[in-house]
């Protein structure tokens, strides 16, 4: 895995839209941590990272509930159109009436 941060502009950073999306979801790094047989230490350094192999992200969208391509195209905007397109919270599906849904629904 790459780990680190890269100084060219306009990267795009998956370690933070790996954060967001397990965030959204409610998923602690220990439990991602333990679906893929990692540490929860390992999980941090890849929230960190811009760049992450494509193996792993397969891997991690799939415990996240997302596929790959929803992953990478997850924008901070999708983030505030869920929290205001989310009307019940009470389901527990976060994709439920959201943009969200339409890119990173499996």
């Amino acid at each position: 895995m790459f780990y680190g941060t890269s100084t060219k502009p306009n990267k795009v950073h998956l370690g933070r839209k790996i954060s967001s999306i397990r965030d959204i979801r409610g998923i602690k790094q220990d439990f991602l941590a333990n679906a893929l047989g990692v540490s929860q230490q390992t999980i941090s350094k890849i929230e960190q990272s811009e760049e992450i192999e494509d193996s792993t992200l397969e891997k991690i969208a799939s415990v996240l509930g997302v596929n790959v391509e929803g992953l990478k195209n997850f924008t901070e905007e999708e983030i505030f159109n869920y929290f205001n397109n989310f009307h019940d919270s009470s389901t527990g599906d976060f994709r439920q009436n959201c943009t969200f849904e339409c890119h990173c629904k499996n």
